[in-house]
């Protein structure tokens, strides 16, 4: 843990009577049988590289956004979140609470599906460079005269793997999707990400955010029900555009770790550990996005 200007950083989290079962790009996982406690860090990857500097409140922002959609949600779809209330957090939890406070959710177990669910209702990324050479993204045509950021006529569905750390998550055709998870489960995946993203970007319009695309995993639960877990609708899944300042032809200015991503962009990082060295102002510019993306959907404030 360090301190930048008063705010702890947590990059890493270490509780020594916890079962640590998994450390992921952001999160690390505790293992309480029939539930786990999913604690977002202060961690930021980019291009699957993790920096070696935490990004002030991220964690926070991360936990309480998700926490946000999920509530928003629940009517289109049950999800895994228990209670991000210290209070009800297994009794193990109590010496880490001060850690645990605001970054934590105590959710149910679940079979994650091995795909992550991606839908996009605007051309960026890595959608936008495929369309530039092939006018289709993961094989769904496009028409012709799309310009970057352009607002597509509807969402389209475009799953992916799901890599390990380290590894980049690959794109893939709806009907790998179906070979990997099967017809039923693939359809009906299908049809609730785009559900949950138009809900969610409808919503998010009305506070004057743009979320041009996401990402999100589902799980079966021990009942065999189909739930959504993970985050939701967050900066580190989504892309937030600011609506003031939106135009398509262009790159946008965003409310996620985008700020991060030009600037590696602009030191020609390699895209491959080892992570350099990222400067201060770019730390607590990009942790200002991500306390503003918050403060606009939710109404809370954590400075």
């Amino acid at each position: 843990m360090s301190t930048s200007h008063q705010i702890p950083v947590i990059t890493e989290t270490n509780f020594k009577d916890l079962n640590l079962v998994n450390r992921g790009k952001v999160r690390d996982i505790y293992d309480f049988g029939d539930s786990l406690l999913i604690v977002a860090t202060d961690r930021l990857s980019a291009y699957d590289v993790v920096m070696n500097e935490g990004i002030p409140l991220k964690g926070k922002v991360l936990t309480q956004i998700s926490e946000y959609w999920f509530e928003q949600t629940k009517d289109l779809i049950a999800n895994h979140l228990r209670s991000t209330i210290i209070y009800d957090f297994p009794s193990a939890c109590k010496p880490y609470w001060s850690d645990l406070d605001g970054r934590t959710m105590w959710v149910r177990k679940t079979k994650p599906l091995p795909v992550e669910c991606v839908v996009r209702g605007y051309l960026a990324g890595s959608g936008w460079s495929e369309y530039q050479k092939s006018r289709s993204v993961c094989g769904i045509p496009l028409p012709e005269g799309l310009v970057e950021s352009s607002r597509l006529s509807e969402p389209i569905f475009t799953p992916a793997t799901k890599e390990e750390k380290g590894k980049h998550d690959e794109n893939i055709s709806f009907e790998r999707m179906v070979n990997i998870v099967g017809k039923e489960i693939a359809e009906k995946v299908r049809d609730l990400t785009i559900a949950l993203y138009l809900r969610g970007a409808s919503i998010a319009e009305k506070k004057g955010i743009i979320i041009a695309d996401t990402k999100m995993e589902f799980g079966i639960d021990a009942n065999g029900e189909l739930i959504l877990i993970d985050e939701l609708l967050t900066p580190d899944s989504s892309r937030f555009w600011p609506m003031d300042t939106y135009a398509a032809g262009k790159g946008q200015e965003s409310f996620d770790k985008q700020y991060v991503r030009d600037y590696l962009v602009s030191i020609n990082f390699n895209k491959r550990p080892p992570a350099p060295k990222l400067p201060e102002d770019v730390i607590l510019k990009t942790s200002g996005l991500y306390v503003e993306a918050l403060k606009r959907l939710t109404g809370r404030s954590l400075i």
